[in-house]
């Protein structure tokens, strides 16, 4: 209308608009918006088609106000459907119908009440899992959580790669996360996970004396969420998903996700946590004004337990057994316990570090500890209890199964061994893919390791040489005689 004002040509200011000159006349001639000129009526215009069932389904509504629509459509049409005259194209307006009824009579929602955060004063820690990240370490899955710790005021964030929900990645991540902010804040909030609280037999939870030793260390002041509300904890919650999102992104733009060692995942993570903190100085700088300073000392990250090495080459850490070298069998060691491995000493000297086991059973066994001891008693292998662990991946696997097939049970087994030992010298890496080559179906031809050996341009192993003796009797009968002639 007001560009007919201006050109008082209909045709030109109704293409302008966007409508027929028909529809242009009517509203200049009325001189009234489509809103207005058009009239309101509160009658239907066709039948309802779910009439028939609708009266059932608001008292199944009443009953009931959990139903979801679909469900109860289909269920209302196998029951009436066909007597009431619903048709199954009815589905969507039964669904607005049923939107409508919600809307009037429907349960009230949970409120949430947005939360005014204040510098400085809590950080809020959780535990996302991070296998969704699709991580590989030389080609192998790596299961892994991250302890998430955020300042909700300005965002900040730091996470540590962790294997579960204990009270060492708490240590861990909660000091890697302080030290790294270099301040600490008032309270620290997190959910009712075992690593910092315990049932008490009022049937409520209480703080376990180890986690309040660590936040007191820090000057901070611990508390909890309710039981089975993560929203309370919103912001970690929020921000869990937010990084794994942002380290999806890193991990496309690297192209791949396979990574030479764990470390060079970590670092991976603390560019990708740089990055995204460059982003919060501005807010971060406001909560360093109220942030406290750390104490001198950092608490230590393991626990110490004392262990005897058994028999059979292993120590029990944990619930769960560990091979270790035969030198040390009968010889007490002490083990520092870390939430990703183990170090084990003798007095001050630390003898090696083992990778520790995810979970709280099963075992862990390096054939290099034992293998010497294993060809020297080959017959061993067939009961031995751990077995299963002395097949690295899937590719020994299947060359164990292989040299079975070729030299028999007693002769391939054998096989394997000195495979292992081979496995020992030049390490895994070395020899796998070349194992898989030679024990896939599409190798006709029988194979050893000595034939491996060659192959590699290694020394044959030493081989017990076939002896044929036939003892001379005769030469016995005349010892015989001498002692009775002597004795005589």
């Amino acid at each position: 209308m007001s560009e007919y004002e201006k050109t008082g040509k209909m045709v030109v200011s109704a293409m302008k608009a966007d409508v027929h000159p028909q529809t242009a006349r009517k509203y200049v001639a009325a001189a009234q918006p489509p809103a207005e000129l058009q009239a309101k009526h509160t009658w239907r215009t066709r039948s309802d088609p779910v009439a028939g069932i609708w009266e059932r389904a608001e008292q199944m509504l009443n009953t009931a106000p959990e139903l979801e629509a679909k469900e109860l459509f289909e269920y209302l049409y196998g029951m009436y459907g066909q007597e009431a005259g619903v048709q199954l194209v009815s589905l969507r307006t039964f669904q607005r119908r049923v939107l409508a009824w919600r809307l009037q009579h429907g349960q009230d929602k949970e409120v949430f009440f947005a939360q005014e955060h204040l510098p400085g004063q809590v950080m809020q820690l959780d535990w996302t899992n991070a296998n969704e990240l699709g991580i590989t370490i030389a080609g192998r899955p790596l299961e892994h959580l991250l302890c998430h710790s955020v300042l909700p005021y300005s965002n900040w964030e730091w996470a540590s790669r962790c294997q579960s929900e204990s009270l060492l990645s708490l240590r861990h991540g909660l000091q890697a996360s302080l030290h790294q902010l270099g301040a600490a804040t008032e309270r620290l909030q997190i959910d009712n996970s075992s690593a910092a609280t315990h049932r008490v037999g009022s049937g409520g939870r209480a703080f376990n004396p180890d986690f309040l030793s660590l936040v007191e260390h820090y000057g901070m002041k611990p508390q909890t969420i309710g039981i089975d509300c993560p929203d309370q904890n919103g912001d970690v919650e929020s921000l869990n998903g937010h990084l794994k999102r942002r380290l999806t992104q890193h991990l496309l733009l690297r192209g791949y996700r396979d990574f030479e060692t764990a470390e060079a995942y970590d670092a991976f993570v603390v560019t990708v946590l740089h990055k995204g903190n460059d982003t919060r100085r501005t807010r971060l700088a406001e909560e360093f004004k109220v942030l406290r300073p750390l104490p001198a000392t950092r608490l230590s990250e393991y626990d110490e337990l004392s262990c005897l090495v058994s028999q059979h080459s292993t120590i029990r850490v944990k619930k769960v057994t560990y091979s270790v070298p035969a030198r040390l069998i009968g010889r007490p060691v002490r083990v520092e316990v870390y939430e990703g491995q183990l170090k084990i000493f003798h007095s001050r000297e630390l003898l090696l570090s083992l990778p520790r086991a995810a979970g709280d059973r099963g075992a862990v066994i390096d054939y290099r500890h034992i293998i010497e001891h294993l060809l020297r008693k080959p017959g061993a292998f067939a009961h031995y209890v751990h077995r299963e662990e002395l097949f690295p991946d899937s590719a020994f696997r299947l060359a164990y199964d292989r040299l079975v097939t070729d030299h028999g049970e007693r002769a391939g087994r054998l096989e394997y061994l000195h495979l292992l030992k081979l496995a020992a010298e030049l390490g895994e890496a070395a020899i796998s893919s070349l194992v898989g080559q030679y024990s896939g179906p599409a190798q006709p031809c029988k194979w050893t390791v000595a034939g491996l050996r060659r192959y590699l341009g290694l020394t044959e192993r030493p081989t017990v040489p076939d002896l044929h003796l036939e003892p001379e009797l005769a030469s016995y009968d005349a010892l015989l005689n001498r002692e009775v002639t002597h004795v005589g």
